[in-house]
């Protein structure tokens, strides 16, 4: 099973193939996603890497971590699991609607 990686401090100039190019250095990628501000669609400054290979994956940790790319210094570590989120919206009461304040 794969690792995936947290990759942190990317240039927002960077893309996908680019940090393709630089973590197939150290065995084969499965994925790359660059989160994306999801009002402005820019690159919020981080990604994460899915690895084939757990040897490879940490091969990339301690050869990536705090090495300069593109004029910046990742942070590459493993990534956290994903934290649960709730199934619905909280039920409050209002059903969605916005609670507005009365004067």
């Amino acid at each position: 099973m794969g690792q995936r990686l947290y990759v942190g401090n990317i240039p927002f100039a960077a893309g996908e193939d680019d940090l393709r190019d630089l973590f197939s250095r150290f065995g084969t990628i499965e994925s790359v996603y660059i989160v994306t501000d999801r009002a402005t669609g820019r690159p919020r400054g981080f990604a994460f890497v899915e690895m084939v290979n757990d040897e490879d994956a940490q091969k990339a940790i301690s050869e990536l971590d705090q090495t300069e790319f593109q004029g910046r210094r990742l942070a590459v570590n493993e990534a956290r699991p994903r934290a649960p989120r709730p199934d619905g919206p909280p039920d409050d009461g209002f059903r969605g609607r916005r609670r507005e304040p009365r004067w």
